[in-house]
């Protein structure tokens, strides 16, 4: 499996992420996002706690998450949680930040089209026509 590390910045703070070749997904670390959107003195407390509560309600995302290995501040490699965009995306819903909320109101619109465009697939081909101009 080979895989890319890089780091993206957002708000000026740093996201550890992780590109898999064999996937072909990238992986975001878990407690990277917690710390961009909630501004936690301690994000992986924030990120235990946030996961305990998740596990308990049944949330299948907490569940599928990975641990893998990625650069800590020490500069060593360090196991941490990490999620895909999807998964990542299923998170921040359940993360009360006005941070995440213009995220959330995106990530509805788009399910919303996509419901549509189901229902009319000619939305889909006048969607890919407006994208593409």
């Amino acid at each position: 499996m080979t895989k890319k590390e890089a780091i993206k910045i957002f708000e000026e703070k740093k996201v550890r992420t992780l590109w898999d070749d064999e996937t072909e997904e990238w992986y975001f670390s878990v407690v990277d996002v917690v710390s961009v959107l909630t501004d936690s003195v301690d994000p992986a407390a924030y990120w235990r706690k946030l996961k305990q509560r998740l596990k308990e309600e049944g949330n299948e995302t907490v569940t599928n998450c990975h641990g893998l290995k990625m650069p800590a501040l020490d500069g060593k490699m360090r196991v941490t949680d990490v999620a895909t965009t999807e998964q990542l995306f299923r998170l921040i819903q359940s993360i009360p930040s006005p941070k995440a909320e213009p995220f959330k109101l995106w990530m509805a619109q788009v399910a919303k089209e996509r419901l549509d465009e189901m229902q009319d697939p000619e939305q889909t081909i006048d969607r890919a026509m407006r994208e593409y101009k």
